[in-house]
């Protein structure tokens, strides 16, 4: 893991978009899917995941997730359990309610707010299972009030038999009860268009591969979307108190997810430099994912020294990481000036996985530098605003004048002579009546 000075260090951002083979792929995937529906979902099934299944078999009954319990150990069970609590209390404090606010003049302006109908939530199977996506789409979903949530995962979880039971297991302790073995981009352009086995949704959530990002990016517009996930990434800001095998083994929990994950250390300190570079190829040699942690702390890792904990605040806002960990003496003294972080961790007791698996916040969170603008998925995600507007009689006719003067200054006589003859004839009520 290289030491570089921070004047040293290349900030430059770029989002994968993708090689021009693997987007004419994904166009040509979604464009089969919405002309020929289960016939292509099946033969890209079959095709691409090595599963040859019928249209009746890919729906996954709720026996087949009931059965899974049996695959796994009693303790994933309240582990699992124990998270999905945690996240759904955190996120019930999120709920927004519908509001109306009357007017002295008797006009009502207000905001409605209603759940989507149906959200499409995407876990990935291709190198790992992550059970915790399931619970971290499926429970916000909830908490909003969507009454239709569907669950598509790939028939073949890390390329072995079937769906991986944890995976099954966590759906069904979220509640999902529709379930669809389909995945890659032939799972996101059913959800967005729909087949004969699968009704289109609202929106799709969720992370994947390079191919469901691109498939997410060509139906969006059909349908919503959460965001176009990169690889995952960590940055820590750490003084000369931190600890360096708490340093390394947090940078090392990121750098393990996938080759192209970026795992950064900026610290004001070089001894802590120099002792976190020893301590993570130390580390690295008893990682079970070696290969890949290794190829992402030498192609996106790296250790910055800066002069001070000001200019390591300035490098951390141009980064906007998905994960940042402040392990410093009072890193409370520090929150506040963190402008641009997915998550923001505080203190050597609140690694990353405490928020990835447990705490309760959300852990699909924005990454390539897109925290600058974005936020983790949240209830938000998965609700529709309304605003309400009653206008009295009194309100328009004090109000006329002036949204006439405005809609005729923007050339739309339409919308003048729709308020002006409502004036006229309002006005001549008031004057026979007068």
């Amino acid at each position: 893991m290289k030491i570089v000075p921070a004047r040293e260090f290349d900030l430059k951002r770029e989002v994968d978009y993708g090689t021009p083979e693997q987007n004419e792929t994904v166009r040509r995937i979604v464009s089969d899917i919405r002309r020929e529906g289960d016939a292509a979902l099946l033969r890209y099934t079959e095709e691409l995941d090595r599963t040859k299944l019928t249209a009746a078999g890919l729906r996954v009954p709720q026996e087949e997730l009931q059965a899974a319990y049996a695959a796994v150990e009693p303790s994933f069970v309240t582990a699992i359990r124990q998270a999905a609590a945690n996240i759904r209390a955190f996120h019930v404090k999120q709920k927004r309610n519908s509001w109306m606010d009357w007017q002295p003049d008797g006009s009502l302006l207000g905001q409605v707010i209603r759940p989507l109908k149906r959200v499409g939530v995407y876990v990935p199977g291709g190198k790992a299972a992550y059970p915790s996506s399931v619970l971290m789409n499926v429970i916000p979903a909830q908490v909003a009030g969507v009454p239709e949530i569907v669950m598509v995962t790939p028939p073949a979880t890390n390329g072995g038999e079937g769906i991986d039971p944890y995976i099954l297991v966590a759906a069904a302790e979220a509640g999902v009860n529709e379930m669809y073995r389909v995945g890659g981009a032939q799972a996101i352009a059913a959800l967005a268009y729909g087949t004969e086995s699968i009704a289109p949704v609202d929106k799709i959530c969720g992370p994947g591969n390079i191919y469901v990002a691109l498939a997410k990016r060509e139906v969006y517009g059909a349908v919503d979307i959460d965001s176009i996930a990169g690889p995952s990434e960590i940055v820590v800001l750490a003084d000369e108190t931190a600890n360096p095998v708490y340093v390394a083994a947090d940078l090392l929990s990121q750098a393990e997810h996938d080759e192209m994950a970026s795992a950064i250390l900026v610290t004001t300190s070089s001894v802590l430099a120099e002792a976190v570079q020893a301590e993570v190829q130390r580390q690295l040699e008893a990682l079970p994912r070696k290969t890949i942690a290794a190829a992402s702390v030498e192609q996106y890792g790296a250790i910055i020294v800066v002069d001070s904990m000001d200019e390591g605040i300035d490098v951390v806002n141009r980064l906007a990481p998905e994960h940042l960990e402040i392990l410093v003496q009072e890193p409370m003294a520090y929150a506040g000036r963190i402008e641009n972080a997915g998550a923001i961790f505080l203190g050597p007791y609140s690694s990353e996985p405490v928020g990835d698996y447990f705490a309760g916040p959300n852990h699909i969170i924005p990454t390539n530098g897109t925290a600058r603008f974005s936020s983790p998925v949240d209830v938000d995600d998965f609700i529709k605003k309304s605003s309400l507007i009653y206008y009295s009689k009194e309100a328009l006719l004090q109000n006329g004048a002036a949204i006439i003067e405005l809609a005729r200054h923007e050339g739309l006589e339409g919308h003048a002579r729709a308020i002006a003859v409502r004036l006229e004839q309002e006005g001549k009520a008031e004057s026979d009546n007068g």
